[in-house]
C-alpha cells in the first residue's frame, strides 16, 4: 500500500458503479487509479471525490497496469470556489491538462505537485484571471528549464510539448487581465 498527498486533475467513468480517478501525487507523480464502487450512493468515497480536490491518499499499486487500485481518500481542501465560477473551472483543468502533459506518468514532481496546489488555491480565492495562466505557465517553464531563453513561457511550452491544450485559446477569449497573479510560496520553500 502506498500513500501520498495528491490532487485529483480528472475523473473517468469506468462502469456503472466505478470511476477512474487520476492523480497528481507528491510522492509517485501523476498516477490513474481505479475507485471500485465510487458511484454508488453507500461507496466510503461519496463526497470524497471531485475535481481539484487534494487529499491525502491510499492506493495499491498493480502488478500488471497502469490503473491502480484507490483504497483510502481523505480530502483535506475542497476548493468550492473553483466550482461557483466557470471560467475558474476552466483554468483549473487548463492547469491539469498542461501539467498532465508535460510530466511522464509515475515520475515524482514534488516542486509541479507543490505549484499546481498553489495556482488551484489562487483560483479559488481569487478567480480566474489571464495574468494567472501566464503565471502558472511562467512557473511550470521555468521549473521544466525551458524559459532561459524566452520572453514568454508559452512559446516555450508549445515547442517543447508540442502544443498547448486548446482550452488555452478559448480562455484568453473569456478572461480578462486580474490583479493578483503570484502564487504563494509553500512553506516547504519548493
Amino acid at each position: 500500500m502506498e500513500r501520498s498527498a495528491a490532487i485529483l486533475t480528472r475523473l473517468t467513468k469506468l462502469t456503472d458503479t466505478s470511476l477512474i480517478v487520476h492523480w497528481f501525487t507528491a510522492d509517485a507523480g501523476l498516477i490513474k487509479t481505479v475507485a471500485k464502487g465510487a458511484r454508488s450512493p453507500k461507496s466510503a468515497f461519496a463526497g470524497k471525490l471531485d475535481l481539484f480536490f487534494s487529499a491525502e491518499i491510499n492506493w495499491a499499486r498493480s502488478r500488471s497496469s497502469e490503473l491502480h487500485s484507490l483504497r483510502e481518500v481523505a480530502p483535506d481542501n475542497y476548493r468550492p470556489g473553483i466550482r461557483r465560477d466557470y471560467d475558474c473551472t476552466l483554468l483549473a483543468a487548463y492547469f491539469c491538462r498542461l501539467l498532465e502533459n508535460a510530466v511522464e506518468r509515475e515520475h515524482p514532481e514534488p516542486g509541479l505537485h507543490d505549484l499546481l496546489g498553489r495556482a488551484l488555491d489562487h483560483v479559488d480565492q481569487e478567480g480566474a484571471s489571464t495574468r494567472a495562466l501566464r503565471h502558472f505557465e511562467h512557473e511550470l517553464a521555468h521549473r521544466l528549464g525551458l524559459a532561459h531563453e524566452r520572453r514568454h513561457a508559452a512559446p516555450a511550452l508549445r515547442e517543447a510539448l508540442g502544443g498547448l491544450p486548446p482550452l488555452r485559446g478559448q480562455l484568453f477569449d473569456r478572461l480578462e487581465v486580474g490583479k493578483n497573479f503570484r502564487f504563494p510560496q509553500s512553506d516547504s520553500g519548493a
